[in-house]
């Protein structure tokens, strides 16, 4: 029988001739020696198939790597998967939580009487590599996957046996255990590691936040939409996220900080957290001046190239550093200044336009992409500068197994807000999702630990939310197009969470607001 085969993303599809009823791993096996990196999945016409789908018919099938996102994920659950066997072989007690991503891996907590030790952490260590070595199969079931006597629930795919699971971590960390292991972009190595405190702190405030509210899992907040108790939980979510902005302006005033940076990934809420910080800086007497650093691009024909041959306009060299500290330093002097305005249609700054002078304890509220890196700034003093990195850090998950990543909550943000104000489609912002990836991988997360503060911008209850307008965008995107099997996990995502119809009552100044409109801020 003949399929057509792509053994990668940018390799020829070729007609190849196979055995009706042969396993995608059979398949795997032949052709694994065209493939850098071990083979975990496959795409079969645009969906996301494990390695035990059969062939029984004609398909066009692209063998999926540890460099591709969805074959990623299956070894993460995979290898989660694997922890949770070893844990209840070596502790035969206790509950496993997998809770978030942090320092290149995920954070689990052991719930049992006391923490766990290191050397419990490496007894658990050693009976997974047993059970890597052992190469048992992972056995899907109506109620999940089973390896041998353990059985769990996972909404993603996993490796036919563990055999496939080779790189991976452990580290006892804090009160729980970190699971590491090698990304995409480096699939042949573990990520060299950096303690994220901040983040952890942050998270530690989201699942306090979420006790406070009684709302830890995709349930608890079905429960509250069905009751209608969800209104006061927008409420809730709402005040918490003024209190956090008001300490942070009474905390900028306190310490006398001028230059206020402001950064974080992609739909993370920045425009309207400046605008709510600025307002709050009002409120404590202060005038504070909003600006970007879009008007500081160097001149089109200076701008740097990526590797595909097109301007970049994402890395800190497409910055005119020096203009913008020389502009900052004269201001925090007091002097007048001639602030550039980007042209964008002709590619150059305009001068003459927009004359400033600040006054002696005037802030300037600072938003881009490398806000926090210190090369942007590097010729400010540190004592004027206050660095505030914001994320939406959701602790709600689906249950103790199956976490929401971050990235999936910022996607849907931004696939509502591309659809609402751009005229962009689900399709269009699936396909843009990777190199806005590559792009805050590069230049945003690792500068995330050089914040002053953390703001955390997610709300609980916004995935239901936003089901209401995502679900019929990601509906749209038919089985023939390559951006359908995305697209189809999303929508798995969302089949979890009731949705809230009625959002009349979230308030105008809300993050939320940024990307389903109403927004009195943006």
């Amino acid at each position: 029988m003949k399929i057509l085969l792509q053994t990668g993303p940018r390799e020829e599809v070729q007609n190849v001739e196979v055995e009706r009823g042969c396993t995608l791993a059979e398949l795997a096996s032949a052709w694994q020696e065209k493939l850098p990196y071990p083979i975990l999945a496959a795409r079969v016409d645009n969906e996301i198939a494990d390695l035990n789908w059969k062939i029984d018919g004609p398909c066009r099938v692209e063998l999926l790597d540890l460099r591709n996102p969805s074959a990623n994920l299956t070894y993460q659950n995979s290898l989660s998967l694997i922890y949770l066997k070893a844990v209840q072989d070596v502790l035969g007690e206790g509950s496993v939580e997998i809770q978030n991503s942090i320092n290149k891996g995920l954070y689990t907590m052991i719930r049992r009487k006391n923490p766990v030790t290191q050397a419990e952490v490496d007894g658990i260590d050693q009976r997974m590599r047993e059970i890597v070595e052992a190469d048992l199969p992972i056995v899907k079931t109506e109620a999940g996957y089973q390896l041998e006597d353990f059985q769990a629930f996972f909404c993603g795919l996993m490796v036919p046996s563990t055999r496939y699971i080779q790189l991976f971590e452990l580290r006892k960390y804090r009160r729980g255990v970190l699971l590491r292991f090698s990304h995409p972009k480096n699939p042949n190595q573990i990520p060299e590691y950096l303690d994220e405190v901040k983040m952890y702190e942050a998270f530690g405030e989201a699942t306090n936040w979420g006790k406070l509210m009684e709302v830890s899992y995709a349930e608890d907040l079905n429960a509250k939409v069905r009751s209608g108790e969800y209104r006061e939980l927008i409420q809730l979510s709402e005040a918490l996220h003024e209190k956090k902005v008001a300490e942070l302006a009474d905390l900028i005033k306190r310490e006398k900080k001028r230059i206020i940076l402001i950064a974080g990934p992609s739909s993370s809420g920045k425009t309207t957290f400046a605008n709510r910080l600025r307002i709050q800086l009002k409120v404590n007497g202060l005038k504070p001046i909003y600006m970007g650093t879009d008007d500081y691009f160097v001149e089109r024909e200076d701008t740097p190239l990526d590797e595909n041959g097109e301007p970049n306009f994402e890395d800190l060299e497409a910055i005119d550093i020096e203009l913008f500290n020389a502009n900052m330093n004269a201001l925090l002097a007091g002097e007048e200044v001639d602030l550039p305005r980007f042209d964008f249609m002709d590619g150059h700054k305009k001068f003459g336009h927009r004359k400033l002078k600040i006054t002696a304890n005037q802030p300037m509220i600072i938003e881009g992409i490398h806000a926090l890196n210190e090369e942007l700034t590097a010729l400010i003093p540190d004592c004027e500068k206050f660095k505030i990195y914001i994320s939406p850090l959701t602790q709600l998950n689906i249950d103790e197994y199956n976490r929401i990543p971050t990235t999936d909550s910022r996607m849907l943000r931004r696939m509502v807000r591309d659809y609402n104000f751009r005229g962009h489609s689900a399709k269009s912002t699936i396909n843009a999702w990777p190199k806005v990836r590559a792009g805050e991988d590069k230049n945003i997360f690792p500068f995330s630990n050089e914040a002053d503060a953390l703001f955390n911008s997610v709300h609980l209850y916004e995935i239901s939310v936003l089901k209401k307008y995502a679900e019929p965008l990601l509906q749209e995107i038919g089985k023939e197009e390559p951006e359908y099997s995305e697209a189809q996990r999303m929508l798995r995502l969302l089949s979890f969470f009731e949705v809230i119809e009625d959002d009349s009552m979230i308030a105008n100044n809300s993050i939320l607001r940024e990307f389903i409109g109403g927004s009195v801020l943006v």
